[in-house]
């Protein structure tokens, strides 16, 4: 049995992703949430609603830990494990602070899947790489296994871009607003822009700056919009941006 403590959006999206495969496992969530586990629980047979955490707990080998990681300790000391394997998709909280809150459990693993896995298009950097992490995560995508807990929080600070994604979207939508074209329209063409290039990285091993330069036709308008946001400093923005993320995680780590 598999059970999820905490269950929003990513939480909700393993159990899904996990319930649309063939020969789904069992799946005991949390009551907290209560319209998104009981619309889960009325979706797919294999899912059911625990009346406590405590209750998922007990009647689980597997636990997903999805709750919010400020919540982390107050829901955990509540709890009382034994020799379960215990899954965190909690961002920024490492082994050793999982093993004080999470004892005495020893099976730890730490996860950071993106919303793809719903749909079996996941690709989720795991550490330490151990089952049954590895094989509930396979199920719905791919895992990268990760040798070590710094490469894994480099990981973690990577997605901390998908917000500045749609801001960017929104930007160039906003552009477009701005010259006359309204607004519903300017979003519907620039969504559907960004979908088909996203659309073409599935299933790919893909060389960045490769695509950009057949994208970029030497002299055209891709070669002279690159050029601005280069000479503007908007690539040492990113870098800078991933920098203080980084820093923050391990200053938020030092002080658990």
């Amino acid at each position: 049995m598999l059970g999820v403590i905490g269950v929003g959006a990513i939480g909700a999206a393993i159990v899904s992703g996990l319930s649309e495969g063939s020969e789904p496992p069992e799946i005991l969530l949390s009551p907290r949430s209560a319209g998104v586990v009981a619309k889960l629980a009325a979706t797919y047979p294999n899912v059911r609603v625990a009346d406590s955490n405590q209750a998922v707990v007990d009647r689980s080998s597997v636990v997903l830990l999805c709750v919010r990681p400020v919540d982390a300790r107050s829901v955990m000391s509540e709890l009382k494990f034994k020799d379960h394997h215990l899954i965190s998709v909690m961002a920024g909280i490492p082994i050793r602070v999982l093993r004080e809150i999470a004892a005495p459990v020893q099976h730890i693993a730490r996860a950071i899947p993106l919303p793809s896995v719903a749909v079996g298009r996941g690709i989720t950097p795991l550490f330490p790489p151990t089952e049954p992490a590895r094989g509930l995560f396979d199920r719905i995508g791919s895992v990268i296994e990760v040798a070590d807990e710094t490469t894994f929080d480099h990981f973690s600070a990577a997605t901390a871009t998908i917000a500045a994604h749609f801001l960017y979207l929104n930007q160039i939508s906003q552009w477009l607003a701005a010259h006359g074209i309204a607004q519903s329209q300017a979003r519907h063409y620039v969504s559907a822009m960004f979908a088909e290039v996203a659309a073409t990285l599935h299933g790919q091993d893909a060389h960045f700056e490769a695509l950009m330069r057949e994208h970029a036709t030497p002299g055209g308008i891709n070669e002279l919009f690159c050029q601005v946001v280069s000479d503007e400093g908007v690539w040492t923005a990113v870098d800078t941006g991933l920098d203080r993320v980084r820093q923050t995680l391990t200053d938020r780590q030092r002080d658990l």
